[in-house]
């Protein structure tokens, strides 16, 4: 910053609050920290007894705070973000449609290890609805020099794009019931109806529901003949423990599908598989899914409806953060369960 006389000030960035003393009436700010002066604040600010101005000059290769947040949220977007107007320095990003958030994490940290620079998010990797607020930028000076500015964009730009929302595809679901319990009428389905609201939240429609016993067989034939039918997503309900009558992983495994992961490091949810049989997911679910408000099949299957190929590795990295605290209220998803 530098000081300069008042008369030279147009265009430049205030330094400092003003204070304007109207005596037995008022004393506040005239002018606030961060105001770029304009022709018309000359004579209010020599009213004052202000001669001089501390300020940073943009001719000086400056640029100003709420330039910055607004040149940083643009390079960092992708699809799905919406960019608020700059407010006292900051512009805030929120999603623009549901989706998955994607945020690329080593680009974030490179952008953040810029001097001066603050760029902070939500977790990645999660589902998020329209209007969410995901993250915010600003610098922390008033301003700071072009050449700072270009190299946060430069960061930007090699790691593009550094936020987004991923929107996800409508999906013909074909769900697969085991239990004898069920496929003889002893007892009344419960899982369906849950499934039915979980789809039809994420924009998805259930095709068809088929109740099998728990013969692999039975199970694996009904897989298939819903891929033949036209789904492209199948979950398949019960049998999911290690119990002798639990045939589920067996009868997804005998379809010809590629196992990427039977178990995960989640609870409520450890006993989830999932399969692709060709570009087809497969997900074996286990009953927790039907009682708790958030489980693994809120981790997983929006990813997955994003276009998300995941491998194992994705399920294990489940593990730091994969514990639901169960909590007396549930406040999924503001809550660490499955954060990235």
């Amino acid at each position: 910053m530098k000081a300069i006389p008042v008369e030279e000030a147009v265009g430049t960035v205030l330094c400092h609050d003003i204070t304007r003393i109207v005596p037995g009436e008022a004393k506040g700010p005239a002018f606030r920290r961060g105001h770029i002066v304009t022709p018309d604040d000359i004579q209010t600010l020599l009213n004052i007894g202000k001669a001089n101005l501390y300020v940073f000059d943009p001719r000086d290769g400056y640029v100003h705070e709420d330039e910055c947040a607004l040149r940083l949220a643009r390079a960092a977007a992708g699809q799905g973000i919406s960019i608020s107007s700059p407010s006292e320095g900051k512009s805030t990003l929120t999603a623009a449609h549901d989706g998955v958030l994607s945020i690329d994490v080593n680009g974030l940290f490179r952008l953040n290890s810029i001097t001066d620079v603050t760029f902070g998010t939500i977790h990645t990797g999660q589902f998020v609805k329209q209007g969410r607020v995901l993250g915010g930028t600003r610098v922390i000076p008033l301003a700071v020099p072009e050449a700072l500015l270009q190299e946060a964009e430069a960061v930007c730009r090699e790691h593009a794009p550094l936020i987004q929302v991923l929107p996800l595809r409508p999906a013909k679901v074909g769900v697969v019931t085991t239990g004898s319990e069920v496929y003889t009428g002893r007892i009344k389905d419960g899982f369906g109806p849950v499934l039915k609201k979980k789809f039809e939240s994420l924009g998805s429609t259930v095709l068809d529901q088929v109740f099998v016993s728990d013969q692999v067989e039975m199970t694996a034939k009904a897989i298939l003949g819903l891929k033949n039918r036209g789904a492209d997503f199948i979950a398949v309900t019960g049998g999911m423990s290690v119990d002798p009558d639990d045939q589920t992983p067996a009868a997804i495994r005998a379809t010809g599908a590629r196992v990427i992961s039977y178990g995960a490091p989640t609870y409520p949810g450890a006993m989830f598989m999932l399969a692709y049989l060709g570009d087809v997911p497969v997900v074996g679910l286990p009953g927790c899914v039907m009682y708790y408000k958030a489980s693994i099949f809120d981790l997983i299957v929006p990813r997955l409806l994003s276009g998300e190929r995941l491998e194992r590795k994705d399920i294990v990295a489940f593990g730091h953060g994969g514990l639901c605290e169960s909590c007396p209220s549930c406040h999924y998803p503001a809550c660490g369960f499955g954060k990235l």
